[in-house]
């Protein structure tokens, strides 16, 4: 990656993501969105395209931004991350024989690439100036800006509450909240892992790790592939998203229109058999009483066709009522589960910024 690039959290950082915000809000959602519409491909077709269609424009999209910085000091001299300053030397003296002026007098940019080197050679082999190189750029030595906890964790406040609104207005609506959780979800994670990153001393990456590479160019491209995972999960947790909600609703009004229709025809049948017994069919309580039995009390009415259906009846409308107030409950039921997630990340980046230390 380049030297020309901004310090972390900074200016040309920022614009950097806002346009990479943009380019995938307005670009790359719709076309995901049509990746993605209900019955173009299977279901997990639909979903393996989506996913390989957002990676592949983010790693061509990222790769294009990083051929375009060009290299960084260490690629440039060809040393790792945990040279020691006589490993630098070393190289710079051998670069600076290839490529010095006078020994490819046909080569127009020579003394550019020579004094390109000689600026990484300066940078790398002073301690100081190499910490600063590595957390905050080329820019940071520019400035002469060392690492102020005040400043550090303002800029990272702003630029974190900044993403957690667009990210929260774009995933508004309850259609989105899947999608909205997973992106606050990776925005907590590259919070903590910025913040990390910033705060240590030494590099935090094993010597085997992204050699030749910085905290600052990592966080370069934790804030670049940001916005495409972003819409990544706006658009596929909007397709995986089931309201469990109105189908449950949907259950229970049709149970409710079940035990309408059952009722309905316990009323005929009640009224049928009222009528046999008006014209002297007779019941089962008049055979009890002809055969000499006495029906306990209270048992009488129960004992009769007519009564066990009335029970029936009474049992089918205390389930009515019961399916209509939990219907009545879903419709009124406002969703605040999500509190809790949002009150955690404001919680969060206040104790990161009041008890730094």
């Amino acid at each position: 990656m380049s030297d020309e690039s901004g310090s972390a959290g900074g200016g040309g950082d920022d614009l950097s993501s806002l346009s990479g915000f943009f380019f995938y809000v307005f670009i790359v959602h719709p076309a995901t969105a049509w990746i993605l519409k209900p019955g173009r491909f299977d279901r997990k077709k639909s979903i393996m395209y989506a996913i390989g269609f957002l990676a592949l424009l983010a790693a061509v999209k990222t790769g294009m931004e990083m051929q375009a910085k060009g290299p960084n000091h260490y690629s440039l001299l060809n040393v790792s991350r945990n040279s020691s300053p006589l490993d630098i030397k070393r190289a710079y003296k051998k670069l600076s024989l290839q490529l010095h002026p006078d020994k490819n007098p046909n080569d127009p940019n020579a003394s550019s690439k020579f004094d390109r080197v000689k600026k990484a050679y300066d940078v790398l082999i002073d301690m100081e100036y190499r910490e600063v190189y590595n957390k905050f750029g080329q820019d940071g030595i520019n400035s002469s800006k060392r690492f102020d906890e005040t400043q550090f964790f303002m800029e990272l406040g702003v630029f974190y509450v900044t993403w957690g609104i667009m990210a929260y207005v774009l995933t508004l609506g309850k259609r989105s909240s899947l999608g909205r959780q997973w992106t606050f979800t990776g925005l907590i994670v590259m919070l903590v892992v910025e913040i990390t990153l910033m705060t240590s001393q030494g590099s935090p990456f094993p010597s085997w790790f992204m050699p030749q590479n910085t905290e600052y160019e990592a966080v370069w491209l934790l804030h670049t592939l940001f916005p495409a995972f972003m819409n990544g999960c706006r658009s596929i947790g909007s397709y995986l998203y089931v309201d469990l909600d109105a189908q449950t609703r949907q259950l229970l009004l049709a149970l409710q229109e079940q035990n309408k229709d059952i009722l309905l025809v316990l009323r005929d049948v009640q009224i049928g058999v009222q009528n046999v017994q008006a014209t002297g069919g007779g019941g089962g309580g008049g055979r009890l009483a002809t055969a000499g039995v006495v029906p306990p009390v209270g048992a009488t009415a129960r004992a009769t066709p007519t009564g066990k259906i009335k029970e029936l009846q009474d049992r089918l409308q205390v389930s009515n009522s019961t399916v209509q107030q939990a219907v009545g409950q879903l419709k009124s039921e406002k969703s605040n589960s999500n509190f809790g997630f949002y009150a955690m990340i404001l919680g969060y980046v206040a104790f990161s910024y009041i008890f730094s230390s």
